[in-house]
């Protein structure tokens, strides 16, 4: 039995690694990346089988925050292009949260800049969330709306908000160093609140802003402790015009052991893929869908994602399946030679990527090169 073995046991018991462990996933080669998802994939399969489940950001107010999170592209002082706009209208809102249910996502995520909503901004945000539950009972509905106070977050709930997200970001050693106007036991208190009211805790991190291994094993062991339901994981943004512009830091190679160490540390959490995914994990996104069992459909805050049905062929793809979509229908294919491996995502015809080649030797246009 190798230590990923051990590690992989350890998880599927829901034990807590070692301090120790969780650097060593991180601290691996590129020797032994897939030995690292394969174990992790042990873990997430007990848990979450082959599902995927899709969430849908809406940016329902963006820009100009008097908080100062020097990666945030909404800070005070941004001279990041990004759009600016006060609270949108709920129609707009719902209008906009629809189209994410119509892609395929089972939980749609409202949320707004600012340090922390007044009472009047919860009477918006509650208005909002009734308009669309009323209309899309089903769909699970996370807010995101900064530090609250006393009652708050039983208000939303009340209104039909199943989930709060306040992510941890770093470490609280590093937590100074990446933002001044709060404090770390701000965000760790907003968690505790949602939960205490009812919400599902829903608190992740973010990679890539210069953190050690320490720094991310410290924030997935504090995320452990809070026992969140859902665990985004970001990879950063370097927007121009914030302070962490030109904070390139990260290897697609770097992303899974990272994803990997927190699947680990929190197996039976709902582990989502989350901003900067396409800039980073590139092509290896497919990879780290053995690891999570979560991502964000389309686009994100003040960035664009990948189109969502290059979202849904990749899950496709890969193997995996919607969460909550009905079954598809098989499309019937030539016969094959048996084969001893078999696989439970039929084969289907793509005639579209079948392309003539009309450029290199024999003709008047350079090759593809």
């Amino acid at each position: 039995m190798t230590w990923l073995d051990s590690l992989a046991g350890k998880a599927l018991n829901r034990e807590l690694p070692t301090r120790e462990e969780a650097l060593a996933v991180l601290a691996t080669g590129d020797d032994e990346l897939l030995d690292v998802v394969a174990a992790a994939f042990r873990v997430r399969r007990q848990f979450f089988g082959r599902r995927v489940k899709l969430n849908y950001l809406v940016n329902i107010k963006s820009g100009l925050c008097p908080e100062d999170c020097f990666y945030c592209s909404q800070r005070v002082g941004s001279a990041a292009d990004v759009l600016k706009y006060t609270w949108l209208k709920t129609d707009e809102v719902v209008a906009s949260a629809a189209a994410g249910v119509a892609g395929g996502a089972r939980r749609v995520c409202l949320v707004a800049s600012g340090r922390g909503p007044t009472d009047r901004d919860i009477d918006r945000v509650c208005e909002t969330i009734s308009a669309f539950k009323s209309e899309h009972p089903d769909v699970e509905v996370c807010a995101c709306l900064g530090l609250l106070t006393d009652g708050q977050a039983e208000r939303l709930r009340e209104a039909g908000t199943t989930a709060y997200n306040h992510n941890l970001n770093t470490s609280g050693d590093r937590y100074a160093d990446i933002c001044t106007t709060h404090e770390y036991a701000d965000r760790v208190s907003t968690v505790t609140a949602a939960k205490a009211a009812g919400l599902s805790p829903c608190s992740g991190l973010i990679a890539g802003m210069g953190e050690t291994d320490q720094d991310l094993v410290d924030v997935a062991f504090a995320l452990r402790a809070l026992s969140p339901d859902s665990v985004p994981v970001n990879f950063l943004i370097p927007f121009d015009g914030t302070p962490l512009a030109g904070q390139w830091t990260l290897t697609p190679q770097r992303c899974l052991r990272i994803l990997a160490m927190v699947r680990f540390v929190c197996p039976d959490s709902e582990v989502r893929l989350a901003g900067g995914r396409e800039i980073h994990l590139r092509t290896l996104q497919p990879l780290a869908l053995h690891v999570v069992n979560s991502v964000f459909l389309g686009d994100y805050l003040t960035s664009e994602g990948q189109p969502g049905s290059a979202d849904l062929a990749m899950i496709a793809d890969a193997g995996f399946t919607i969460e909550g979509a009905a079954p598809a229908a098989a499309t019937p294919a030539a016969p094959a030679a048996p084969s001893p491996a078999t696989s439970a995502t039929p084969a289907t015809p793509h005639p579209g990527l079948v392309h003539v080649r009309r450029r290199g030797p024999g003709t008047a246009l350079p090759a593809n090169t």
